[in-house]
């Protein structure tokens, strides 16, 4: 089944019982004038709390946004033989930049773009040993200054550079993007660092990609900056206030995606062309950090393999951007059933890779309108310092007593263990039977499962390539045998997205934790602990958040080596899915 859209506009194909709803919600919208009060930046839109000093993003992409001298600072860099840049963020400080140069730097003349943004000791080791320091810059990117992760990177990072090349030439190989009179920007000037780029102080780090955030790492590395930005205005004039709510492309997509979520479809499952599938990590970051609060919001599911309509229970809402000069036939054929089978399905038509750059505006608009139909502030995170807390105690007991808190595991076997804690452990208990296996205790947790659930698996791993196919096929087994939508996520960098919305989400997930046994770990300089101490604290903060919201989560830990472990945690998952 092929057809030729390559011009058609977007197609929505969602019944005619949500059309209906959704004509109703846009004739509302219409009547009270929402839209202008959106660009008016009226904060009783959502709250009434501080929503209006967050909405600078707005107008990013019609303020002169210096793209000149992003391109200069670009061609002088690369001139002066960078090769490589490192760049050290968390959450919104990074994944839109790293979404831009995967999706739009060339692949030849343009220095590699490489991300840390993790507290993995083998990530940083393989990351750090592969460059060659006289020809990398490093970025170090964070709105506040201040992000654990970012700050402890950088001071490994700049470390191991200012060994390798002293202390003044390091200097001149260091970016800082934060704020102004951040601790980050009071360093960066002080030593001073190379060049120091500002973010817009009313525009949060999820929407910052079309600020300094987004454009100056893509600008070094050769990306068409102003053509994306070009992209990105149009779609602001298509999403402005004097446009029909029913013709307002960002406006309908965002009220579309609040009356799914109020009406029971709240797994947003993003399908996008392989050539621009990079943004789901960004769109993943977008909806669930601003959406999952309050016991409300939407569970964004991305970098699924598309299953036939029967795999799908009736909370999903498909969203398909489907890159009209490269699209994927088996995309094609596999949503097309879906809608034949009654599942909406609404498909956004890019033109081309540089299409993206309306598409992040479009996403933009329409999570601040979901937001309002969903009544939630957009623009916080009330539930991300909940893990922050919790791991900082371990932290401090650590540097306290030297020892990191055990617990006594649920079952083991070879190569795992696992654990729970409170009323949930004693419901495994309870469910698995007196002197139950490692296969029996996840099988209970996995049939635990009840229609609208979903099941998010939660690895403080190495983001390796064979560890990410590993967690991909069990999730696909969990998906294909209990009809639930599936998550992955690697922490800490989960933590900074949809972190928030499986602590202040709905309270229908089903988690999976799984941590491991690190055969190398790396010393922080001027710390009483390593990064592998702190990967440690992170989980078991996270663990603790979860446990107390209530959520069901089951802690594996993988040993002495994770491969190992994560072949048998598989095998166990696959016979439970049997």
């Amino acid at each position: 089944m092929t057809d030729d859209r390559s011009e058609m506009p977007d197609r929505w194909q969602v019944g005619t019982s949500f059309e209906a709803g959704l004509e109703k919600l846009s004739v509302s919208w219409q009547r009270d004038r929402r839209v202008e009060r959106l660009w008016e930046k009226d904060s009783s839109l959502w709250t009434g709390a501080d929503e209006d000093h967050w909405l600078g993003w707005l107008d990013i992409v019609s303020e002169a946004d210096e793209l000149r001298g992003v391109e200069e600072f670009g061609s002088r860099v690369r001139e002066s033989g960078i090769t490589d840049v490192l760049l050290l963020g968390m959450g919104g400080a990074s994944l839109g930049a790293e979404v831009l140069c995967s999706v739009l730097a060339p692949s030849d003349g343009a220095p590699a773009l490489r991300v840390l943004d993790t507290t993995d000791p083998a990530q940083i080791l393989r990351t750090v040993t592969s460059l060659a320091w006289s020809r990398t810059l490093v970025i170090v990117s964070s709105k506040s200054g201040t992000t654990l992760e970012s700050t402890l990177l950088s001071e490994y990072v700049l470390d191991q550079l200012r060994a390798a090349q002293g202390p003044a030439a390091a200097a001149a190989h260091v970016v800082a993007i934060t704020d102004r009179r951040s601790p980050l920007d009071r360093q960066a000037v002080g030593e001073p660092f190379r060049q120091v780029w500002y973010g817009g102080e009313a525009i949060g780090g999820r929407f910052s990609v079309l600020s300094r955030f987004g454009l100056g790492p893509a600008g070094v590395c050769k990306v068409n900056v102003t053509e994306l930005v070009s992209r990105a205005r149009r779609m602001a004039v298509s999403c402005g206030p004097d446009v029909p709510v029913a013709e307002n492309p960002g406006v309908r997509l965002g009220l579309a995606l609040g009356l799914a979520a109020s009406t029971g479809r709240d797994k947003l499952t993003v399908v996008i062309s392989p050539a621009i599938g990079a943004l789901g990590v960004w769109l993943e970051q977008l909806l669930a950090e601003s959406l999952g609060k309050s016991g409300r919001g939407i569970v964004p599911i991305v970098d699924e393999v598309l299953g036939p309509p029967e795999a799908y229970g009736q909370d999903r809402l498909f969203v398909y951007l489907r890159l009209a000069s490269a699209p994927d036939v088996e995309q094609d054929v596999a949503l097309a059933r879906l809608a034949e089978h009654g599942h909406p399905v609404i498909e956004l038509s890019v033109s081309d890779p540089l299409g993206i750059g309306a598409e992040l505006f479009r996403w933009e608009c329409a999570t601040a309108v979901c937001a309002s139909v969903l009544q939630v502030n957009p623009f916080d995170q009330p539930d991300v310092e909940s893990s922050k807390v919790a791991a900082r105690a371990v932290t401090q007991s650590y540097v306290s007593t030297g020892i990191v808190p055990q617990e006594t595991p649920l079952a083991e076997t070879e190569g795992l263990a696992l654990y729970a804690t409170g009323c949930y452990a004693d419901h495994l208990r309870a469910a698995a039977g007196a002197g139950a296996s490692v296969s029996q205790f996840i099988s209970a947790h996995l049939e635990g499962f009840t229609p609208g659930d979903y099941c998010a698996l939660l690895a403080y791993l190495d983001r390796s390539a064979t560890h990410r196919k590993a967690l991909h096929r069990m999730r696909h087994m969990v998906r294909d045998t209990y009809r639930v939508a599936t998550s992955v996520g690697f922490g800490p960098r989960f933590l900074h997205s949809t972190g928030q919305a499986f602590k202040g989400g709905t309270d229908r997930g089903i988690f999976l934790q799984i941590t491991s046994q690190d055969l190398v770990d790396v010393a922080i300089p001027g710390r009483d602990y390593t990064f592998g101490v702190i990967k440690a604290a992170q989980a078991r903060g996270d663990l603790q958040a979860l446990v107390d919201r209530g959520r069901r989560v089951l802690w594996v830990h993988l040993e002495p080596d994770a491969k190992v472990g994560l072949r048998r945690l598989e095998a166990e998952i696959g016979a439970a899915c049997s």
